[in-house]
């Protein structure tokens, strides 16, 4: 299950290594009803409406502007997990007006092509896996209150699990293993050491 907090992000999509102020007006509020309206919208239009959806964030009650301010919307359409993911601004109610801004362009391809065209331009927010594990912040249990994150932390935190869930450990396994490497590697590309 893709986790609402904190962000989950989609494997295949690089990170921002600078962010920009957006110039949209629009507050947390309104770009959340805003997104919330365009899947709905998306949906009915396409003939296939969307479920499952989860905004993914490092937003949480009291810190609205997080120090990573990415989001990420997850959803099924068509019978396949979708994400737009977008971290090009520097607040969170930027990014999701952004996405806002994407979902209203797929209705504009709606009107004016066919559902092959749009279904041909969403086949780029198909994840790369089918669909997240467990938050790679969980796997290597590493806390949300640790914002500012290093290699040495990450590794560090993964050669103390791989000691436990190596298949050579008692009750360890390959696939926990596995689950450990894509975690550290998802950590390390979200920091930009990837």
């Amino acid at each position: 299950m893709t986790a609402a907090y904190p962000l989950s992000w989609p494997e295949g999509f690089p990170r921002a290594r600078t962010r920009e102020k957006g110039q949209f007006r629009t507050t947390l509020a309104g770009a959340l009803e805003n997104v919330r309206s365009s899947l709905l919208a998306f949906g009915r239009d396409s003939g296939s409406p969307v479920a499952g959806i989860v905004l993914s964030s490092n937003v949480s009650l009291g810190e609205s502007r997080p120090a990573d301010p990415g989001v990420a919307v997850w959803f099924i359409w068509d019978g396949e997990q979708r994400c737009i993911p977008v971290d090009r601004y520097d607040t969170p109610a930027a990014n999701l007006q952004a996405i806002h801004h994407v979902l209203e362009a797929r209705r504009t391809e709606l009107r004016h092509g066919t559902l092959s065209l749009v279904r041909a331009t969403f086949k780029g927010f198909i994840p790369a896996l089918p669909a997240p594990g467990r938050p790679w912040r969980e796997v290597l249990g590493i806390t949300a209150a640790k914002a500012l994150l290093d290699p040495t932390s990450i590794e560090t935190a993964y050669r103390h699990f791989a000691k436990l869930r190596h298949p050579d450990a008692p009750g360890g396994s390959h696939e926990a293993m596995a689950e450990l490497n894509a975690a550290r590697d998802a950590a390390l590309k979200e920091i930009g050491n990837g």
